[in-house]
């Protein structure tokens, strides 16, 4: 019988906390129970912002439902991993309820979701979140307000030392040192405040009145905390791949050594897989595949060289060697991956009409900006790239890595929700099948 509110069986979850440890009893459960249940094939998925398990298990729901049709011989298990992301609560989500998926303050007020949000994202911090609400609210005309609400931004997603968060933010590496450090973090409060206002002030008045009128600074300030968040979940999925996912898979391989594992992220959950295989032990091969949908992080991150400085390369340069099967990277020049995960940026790359001119996303919001939602994997030697129609006729490529163009189900929707999601979660679970080379 299958687990409440789930689609299939048998299913396990996996919940981190933000330095990677999971939950024991949770592990020992799947440790204990895959071979008793005869799993040959385990597909794991991890979300890119859910935080909380009723929507994370929501979305795993979904996306697996299409499966057991898809290979009814194989002997399938499924897991789903929660880990602690968060959302801002007025970004919308397709097809889920306007309850859930927007609140009704305007922005620059925080709203009692969003508040609530950062106060399960950020434990021990409550006294932060409330000043900064404070501060949003009054929106005070003094430049020191504002750079004491940069101040406690930082303040709110620094790590706390000894903590093993500060080695999972960077994408890039120049001679061995992470390329990372974003602005937002290090400039002047006011200066990136106004500079946040101005871009948001023109994407949002496409007819050129914004150029007339004096934008907001705290409309800047609530962007700035906004972007402070998801580069803090970007810093822990990270974390949470290779010293949680990474470990216990190694563990499964200890435990279950006939078991092939095939993960799956969205978004940043891309991104949690992807460090999972750095984390995996010397030896371990069970991982026979990785499908990254709209994955929300560096094209370059795989890259042994970057096209434009052979002195620096990706952090997981020769990560995708430890899977014995393919990397899959679905992507799309219609993705909206960014567009709930980093809004500002998503729009500023879509912004046709040069409305954010002179905004550099890379220099604001971290160093080699690019997102594999928009272009698959880059700069890999090899890579092969095929439609979403070739993808699904198969075979794909038995190992390297391959980039799928999935516009045609981003023009339905977009994984792994959409307005004809049922569609786009089964072309997507054929992906993972093809992949897999599950039967």
């Amino acid at each position: 019988m299958a687990e409440p509110a789930m689609s299939v069986t048998p299913y396990w979850e996996l919940t981190f906390d933000a330095d990677g440890d999971v939950a024991g009893p949770e592990r020992d459960r799947l440790l204990a129970d895959v071979t008793r249940r005869g799993v040959r094939d385990l597909v794991v998925f991890a979300h890119g912002w859910n935080n909380d398990r009723s929507g994370a298990t929501r979305l795993y729901s979904r996306f697996f439902a299409p499966f057991p049709e898809l290979a009814p011989t194989a002997r399938l298990g499924y897991a789903g991993v929660v880990w602690p992301s968060m959302r801002f609560s007025d970004e919308p989500i397709p097809d889920f309820p306007r309850s859930v998926a927007a609140g009704t303050t305007r922005r620059p007020a925080l709203d009692k979701d969003t508040r609530h949000a950062l106060l399960e994202t950020f434990p021990g911090r409550a006294i932060i979140v409330e000043q900064l609400a404070r501060l949003l609210e009054q929106q005070s005309r003094e430049e020191a307000e504002l750079e004491e609400f940069g101040r406690l931004v930082r303040l709110l997603v620094e790590v706390v030392p000894p903590g093993p968060q500060a080695l999972f933010a960077a994408d890039t590496l120049a001679e061995g040192v992470p390329q990372d450090e974003p602005e937002m973090f290090s400039g002047s409060v006011a200066a990136m405040c106004e500079e946040f206002a101005q871009a948001l002030a023109r994407l949002e008045s496409p007819d050129g009145t914004a150029e007339f009128t004096v934008p907001n600074p705290w409309d800047g300030a609530h962007e700035l905390l906004r972007q402070g968040t998801y580069y803090a979940m970007k810093r822990r999925a990270g974390t949470v791949g290779e010293r949680g996912l990474g470990r216990v898979i190694g563990q499964l391989a200890g435990a279950a050594p006939e078991v092939r594992v095939h993960l799956v992220g969205h978004s940043f959950g891309g991104r949690l897989v992807s460090f999972a295989l750095r984390g995996l032990p010397e030896g371990v091969r069970t991982v026979k595949s990785v499908t990254l949908l709209q994955g929300a992080f560096s094209h370059y991150a795989f890259a042994t060289r970057l096209p434009h400085d052979a002195r620096a390369g990706g952090v997981l340069q020769g990560q995708q060697n430890r899977i014995d099967g393919p990397l899959v990277c679905c992507h799309s020049s219609h993705d909206s991956a960014l567009g709930t995960l980093y809004p500002l940026a998503s729009r500023m790359a879509g912004d046709a009409q040069g409305l954010t001119e002179g905004f550099d996303v890379a220099r604001v919001l971290g160093a080699k900006w690019g997102a594999m939602g928009h272009d698959g994997v880059q700069a890999v030697p090899g890579t092969r790239a095929v439609k979403l129609a070739d993808a699904l006729r198969g075979p794909l490529p038995a190992s390297g890595c391959v980039n799928v163009d999935a516009a045609a189900v981003v023009r339905r929707g977009g994984p792994p929700t959409g307005a004809h999601s049922d569609i786009v979660h089964r072309e997507l679970a054929q992906v993972v099948l093809a992949a897999g080379r599950v039967r």
